[in-house]
């Protein structure tokens, strides 16, 4: 094999490998949205028809990464029976003279759980801007799958836990750099 073949063979790769890199990413979190690996929470179309005599404890947790505000749940926990449409109300508070741009990350736990709590309507499947000292509520509408209750492998879960961590966002950050590069050449 000649020299030049050899380097286009190896220019080829690395380009392959980073692209891989940069997708592997958005694919993986694309991949658990839809089976509901690792307690990622699946997004669904429409609540089942079944509801179940049978409930499930939901705990609702909160936190704030790198952020000036506070995130807290309405409630700390519903009851609601496998099947039946729950709604959760979070509120938050920009506690900065700023606006804030942020986003909500979330989980369940435990991870087995995961592809059978499912959100119809969630805050979470897009980005916030909260204004300068402003309170907004935000709703969380959700299922537990029927499925639960005939998964042999979480038969017995009776109580989820929907964790949600809010974190800045890409212009938030940017923003935020600004105001200090203004600041320190002023």
């Amino acid at each position: 094999m000649s020299k030049n073949k050899v380097a286009l063979l190896c220019a080829a790769l690395v380009v392959g490998m980073t692209g891989a890199g940069f997708a592997a990413v958005p694919l993986y979190r694309i991949f658990c949205q839809v089976t509901g690996f690792d307690g990622t929470v699946k997004k669904a179309e429409a609540a089942p028809n079944q509801v179940l005599e049978q409930e499930v404890l939901i705990r609702f947790d909160t936190n704030v990464r790198d952020l000036p505000m506070t995130f807290k749940a309405e409630q700390l926990s519903q009851k609601v029976h496998i099947g039946e449409t729950g709604m959760a109300y979070f509120t938050v508070t920009n506690t900065s003279d700023k606006p804030i741009h942020a986003t909500a990350a979330y989980n369940v736990v435990p991870e087995r759980a995961g592809p059978y709590f499912q959100k119809l309507q969630c805050f979470c499947f897009e980005g916030q801007e909260i204004a300068p000292g402003a309170t907004e509520s935000f709703p969380v509408q959700y299922f537990v799958a029927p499925e639960l209750a005939t998964d042999q492998e979480v038969k017995g879960v009776r109580q989820i836990t929907l964790s949600y961590t809010f974190f800045p966002t890409k212009g938030f950050q940017q923003a935020a750099a600004n105001d200090s590069a203004v600041g320190k050449a002023g």
